[in-house]
């Protein structure tokens, strides 16, 4: 070649398929990291949300899966608070407790002098009147819950009582 001649591209448009071929790759390559990062931050924040949010709200973590374990609580009659009639009036009451398994159903019935003890300073509290609708067994219910859920010893840990389920609910 002498010095004086030039070197000409090729004819045929060989620089736009390369441009083309770039930009593909590039737009390729940006789809799949993008929906990488998604699916890594989505996957990490969901099991977060699953692990980690009772903690944060002071609850506690929910238990594996299985059939609710249930303790009986032997039927037992309390006097209620006088209504606006004066006259004295009773409650025999009876139900079961959802725990949260075997462990707890065992601490349930270990501990069940102090259970009906927190029942019968519960119950013989109210008025016929306050526990006589189903807003009002439903309200008794969240208290016997609270009540229940506290430790049965000094600076223990809660009790796992999940519902309370009325069994029988006489008031006369």
């Amino acid at each position: 070649m002498k010095a004086d001649q030039k070197v000409e591209a090729p004819a045929g448009g060989g620089g736009k398929k390369l441009i083309i071929i770039i930009l593909a790759l590039v737009l390729v390559l940006g789809a799949g990291g993008g929906g990488a990062a998604w699916f890594f931050l989505h996957g990490k924040a969901d099991a977060e949300d699953h692990d980690e949010a009772p903690a944060k709200k002071g609850k506690k973590p929910k238990k594996p899966v299985g059939p609710p374990e249930y303790v009986p609580v032997d039927p037992f009659t309390v006097n209620l608070q006088p209504g606006e009639s004066g006259t004295d009036q009773y409650l025999q009451i009876a139900f079961t407790l959802e725990v949260g398994g075997l462990e707890e159903k065992e601490n349930i019935k270990n501990n069940m002098a102090k259970v009906r003890s927190r029942m019968l300073l519960l119950l013989s509290s109210k008025h016929a009147a306050d526990i006589n609708t189903p807003e009002g067994k439903v309200q008794l219910a969240k208290e016997i819950v609270a009540q229940l859920r506290e430790p049965f010893e000094d600076r223990g840990s809660q009790q796992e009582i999940e519902d309370v389920l009325f069994t029988s609910f006489i008031i006369q």
